[in-house]
């Protein structure tokens, strides 16, 4: 089964608009990006980590590139999007995660709310390609069927992303990684360093 990725199309200004603009539909804004970055950079500096490079693949509309900007600019950043409007609007290079990876390796990939919107075969192929760019540690949101069903506000939430159980992430992220929870993974490999009880399962 190919790979098919969502429609770029369907990311456009009306989209930005609704779930990222509108401070009454948006589920986060500047504020609330702010607290997750600091605190995923915390947690990675506990786990004996350090970022000096990041690539944010499904950017949107880059508040974690104008947190690094604004108090890491030291980190070498990098952001992707797959819609058009996204990257003419915002600045990043339009990349489809189902069939690229970068050459290089980060300290830090990042991949906020973009799995949900991708068929079955989509994720798979996704989560083999940020594996592949992850040196040290992989923040990943994707909300799940369960989440949908219990916690989502479903004025907020795109009824356009699919229901897969996250048993499914699951199942592919374990391949590589190490949860440390919070929607932060750490690569195996670098997961050594860690006392057993530190690892997740």
């Amino acid at each position: 089964m190919s790979a098919r990725p969502a429609k770029p199309e369907a990311f456009d200004e009306r989209y930005y608009l609704r779930f990222y603009a509108s401070r009454t539909t948006r589920v986060q804004g500047p504020r609330e990006v702010a607290e997750l970055c600091a605190r995923a950079l915390t947690q990675i500096k506990w786990a004996g980590g350090e970022v000096r490079s990041a690539i944010d693949v499904g950017a949107g509309p880059g508040l974690w590139r104008d947190w690094f900007a604004r108090r890491r600019p030291d980190v070498t950043y990098r952001s992707t999007d797959v819609s058009a409007y996204a990257c003419a609007r915002y600045g990043h290079e339009q990349r489809d995660i189902t069939t690229w990876r970068a050459r290089s390796k980060f300290d830090l990939v990042i991949c906020q709310g973009v799995l949900p919107y991708l068929p079955r075969a989509g994720v798979v192929a996704s989560i083999e390609n940020l594996a592949a760019m992850t040196r040290g540690f992989l923040y990943l949101e994707a909300v799940t069927a369960r989440d949908l069903d219990e916690l989502c506000d479903t004025d907020k939430t795109d009824g356009a992303m699919k229901r897969h159980p996250g048993a499914l992430y699951r199942k592919q992220l374990q391949k590589h990684f190490m949860s440390l929870g919070f929607g932060l993974w750490i690569q195996r490999a670098a997961a050594e360093r860690l006392y057993e009880l530190e690892r997740g399962p």
